[in-house]
């Protein structure tokens, strides 16, 4: 009998795609599986998925179930759990988390049933905003209505458990909170731009997809406004739709020359290892892995104070300044304080990383998937 599937989307590992979940998903899964559990991967990819995400342990077990629709992938999923009869299923993202809700309850003529439990890796709220109208009321609704059917929901923060709360009123008692893990390869490896591996002045870096949320207009506005001598550059690595408006931003404050977009790195510990400070501005996050990366390294970090995650990994701002997010002015004034004295010991932010060592996260994944939690 399977122990635990986890039923996920697949993208590019790191900073596009699915980025924030599929590293999530794989460094549970691989934990997981040094429990000595009977592990399975079920995911909806266009192609093998071992070929679409290097590095899925062997252990795992892969199931894809390939294009279609929901009806179809809907019809699969059931098929697989009458199949295999895992103890439990975690879903990760909002399409995993309906379809997995539609099949709690799916019954076995001889033996009990799977315990299926959601996982929420961003605040709802801030997602629906972005939305029309129509697809803001069809997946508010679609989340109250399905959504309570689980046997209960799993949430990387306290933030992102009190949105969906706010939002879901029927999951009150049946939400819970369990960071994320994140998996600490070794800050080894090519810099993404010679401005990380030269002398020359202090690199600030940036790492995300290059989306409306992660909110780069923020950081490079603040960028633009630093005194500090001498004057330091700014590395932001990733991929994504806004690539073009913010060198063009850069450009129009005059700030071009100093600021470089390498495009996506696989592993970026090892550039953060190198930079001065890692600088997080996002208008909204789910948890915020690239904080905890970076941390792990001893490099001081500077966030926005954004729903939700920073604050949490940051003990309240005592191990990294909290600025609220849009702030330009109050963004670069962290910046420049933390590049003039770095406040916080590298110690001090590594032994806060490892408390999101995957380990110890899937330790309390296992409790609540098999059912040893209150």
């Amino acid at each position: 009998m399977l122990d635990i599937a986890l039923f996920s989307p697949l993208g590019r590992g790191g900073m596009s795609g699915h980025g924030g979940i599929t590293p999530v998903v794989s460094a549970l899964g691989a934990a997981l599986c040094g429990f000595g559990l009977e592990v399975a991967l079920v995911t909806f990819a266009p192609k093998d998925p071992r070929e679409l995400v290097s590095g899925l342990d062997p252990r795992l077990g892969v199931y894809n179930l390939g294009h279609g629709g929901r009806r179809r992938h809907l019809g699969l999923l059931r098929h697989f759990l009458r199949r295999e009869r895992p103890r439990a299923l975690l879903a990760a993202g909002h399409r995993a988390n309906l379809l997995a809700a539609h099949c709690a309850g799916v019954g076995m003529p001889d033996g009990p049933r799977t315990r299926i439990l959601l996982g929420v890796h961003n605040a709802p709220s801030p997602a629906l905003a972005e939305l029309g109208p129509l697809r803001r009321w069809a997946r508010l609704r679609a989340m109250r209505r399905w959504y309570p059917r689980s046997d209960g929901v799993v949430c990387v923060s306290a933030g992102v458990a009190a949105d969906l709360g706010d939002l879901v009123p029927l999951l009150a008692g049946r939400l819970r909170v369990i960071h994320n893990p994140v998996v600490m390869a070794e800050p080894d490896g090519p810099p993404a731009h010679p401005w990380l591996s030269d002398e020359g002045p202090p690199v600030i870096l940036g790492a995300g997809r290059l989306t409306r949320q992660k909110a780069f207009t923020t950081l490079i506005r603040a960028f633009a406004r630093l005194e500090t001598r001498p004057a330091p550059r700014l590395v932001i690595i990733g991929e994504g739709s806004e690539r073009d408006a913010l060198l063009h931003l850069a450009a129009e404050l005059g700030v071009a020359e100093r600021v470089a977009l390498p495009g996506f790195v696989a592993n970026p510990r090892a550039q953060m290892a190198r930079a001065r400070l890692f600088a997080l501005s996002s208008d909204w996050e789910g948890f915020g892995n690239v904080l905890v990366e970076a941390m792990s390294v001893g490099t001081p970090v500077v966030a926005t104070d954004c729903p939700s995650g920073p604050r949490e990994i940051l003990r309240d701002g005592a191990l990294g300044s909290l600025v609220p997010p849009g702030d330009p002015a109050a963004l670069a004034a962290a910046i420049d304080a933390v590049l003039r004295a770095p406040p916080v010991a590298a110690e001090a932010l590594r032994q806060r990383a490892a408390d999101f060592a995957p380990t110890r996260v899937a330790e309390r994944y296992r409790a609540l998937l098999l059912g040893d939690a209150t």
